[in-house]
């Protein structure tokens, strides 16, 4: 099939180092009648900003760190690059909401990202989200601010991605028709491992997911199921949905990606290889369907599909995301910040995989969010400073 005649669609990657980012940009290099990148983001990773620079000429790159920045503005100067860098995080914001900028791939980690996020809803961008902390940081504020800016929110994360691909595009018709979903894990790497044995792991054993391959943080949270919690959470903003109403469900081999329960009892699911190619090229095309990259699932040499339940003994972060929703309007936002804290504390080595689920348990029986925190975006930095603060003084106690 022949490339499309129209303009093409001008894409702003935020995070584009990253194992997000370098998709995305693997998917548009299949397309290149269709999509421009416009500018690319990261935070400190220079050598591999200017590789990408120099591949893809963007009007605009931007590194937080300002030392990194002039590294990379003095090499592109050198190679004769006419991209132009931009330093710090209110630049993120700039070229997210850049009116040249049509689509905003928002793939920064962490609650970090969640500035860039509102400004590019805020400019009714098409806004594909890969940073699930945007929503279970921001929450109703963050989809105040998609409504407001008439922004397009298309998700990325693989479990809702399946999900809203298996719903109709008139989103006014699903109340009536979802029962509850099903969000898929595949068990991360110690699924059947004896949870006492789990004070004992190491950084590199959580970081080896039998799936997927991805950055290190989020390896972490799909070995403790943290990352499953968030998407829990993440699931219940972006479908208007009560926190009873999504559930979780083990399936080893991630073939289903995620499934739908209709009010007829009737079930969706997604199903497909393990490359976020997939739902990377689904939303930058939606709703349309193009190339990804992605090999086509062979069901004759398929093992069987298998299906457990989600245990909170083994898991017992995953449970805290349904907590948090019932909490104080705010209580997500602690998790979140408690539990990159933990799990930066332990990469660094400073407590055990075991203690990343006692810092955000510590964390959240410590703090009440007020309410007016939530109402802005000052407001929502501030919580989440304080979250940390509170966070790091239990991992301080832990290594006593």
């Amino acid at each position: 099939m022949s490339e499309v005649s129209s303009p093409r669609q001008r894409v702003c990657i935020l995070g584009s180092t990253g194992s997000i980012g370098t998709s995305t940009l693997d998917v548009l290099a299949r397309h290149p009648g269709r999509f421009e990148v416009f500018a690319l983001s990261a935070h400190s990773r220079s050598d591999e900003l200017l590789a990408q620079c120099l591949q893809w000429k963007p009007r605009f790159a931007v590194m937080t760190d300002a030392t990194h920045a002039k590294r990379l503005r003095a090499a592109l100067h050198g190679a004769g690059a006419a991209t132009e860098v931009l330093e710090g995080a209110a630049a993120l914001d700039e070229i997210a909401a850049h009116p040249e900028v049509d689509s905003v791939m928002a793939a920064i980690v962490g609650a970090a990202g969640l500035p860039s996020c509102l400004a590019a809803a805020r400019a009714g961008k098409r806004l594909l989200l890969a940073n699930k902390e945007a929503l279970v940081v921001g929450g109703a504020f963050f989809m105040d601010a998609v409504r407001a800016g008439g922004a397009t929110l298309l998700p990325v994360d693989s479990e809702h991605s399946a999900i809203f691909q298996c719903l109709p595009e008139d989103r006014s018709t699903w109340p009536a028709r979802i029962d509850h979903l099903l969000l898929t894990a595949s068990g991360g790497p110690f699924r059947t491992r004896d949870p006492a044995t789990l004070r004992d792991v190491t950084p590199d054993q959580a970081c080896a997911h039998p799936n997927w391959v991805m950055g290190r943080k989020i390896s972490v949270d799909s070995a403790t199921m943290m990352n499953k919690a968030l998407e829990v959470i993440e699931a219940r903003w972006l479908f208007d949905l009560a926190p009873q109403q999504i559930r979780v469900v083990l399936h080893p081999q991630s073939v289903i990606h995620s499934m739908v329960v209709l009010r007829d009892n009737s079930v969706l699911a997604q199903l497909g290889t393990p490359d976020m190619r997939v739902p990377i090229a689904y939303s930058l095309s939606f709703p349309e369907r193009v190339e990804s990259g992605a090999s086509q699932l062979d069901f004759l040499k398929m093992s069987a599909l298998s299906f457990e339940e989600a245990d909170f003994v083994r898991y017992p972060g995953l449970k805290l995301a349904w907590d948090t929703l019932r909490g104080p309007e705010g209580s997500t936002a602690i998790l979140n910040a408690a539990n990159e804290i933990g799990v930066a504390s332990f990469l660094a080595g400073t407590i055990r995989f075991d203690q990343i689920h006692s810092v955000n348990v510590s964390t959240l029986d410590a703090m009440t969010p007020e309410r007016d925190a939530c109402r802005s975006l000052d407001g929502l930095i501030a919580l989440d400073a304080e979250a940390r603060r509170v966070a790091c003084a239990a991992v301080a106690r832990m290594g006593a």
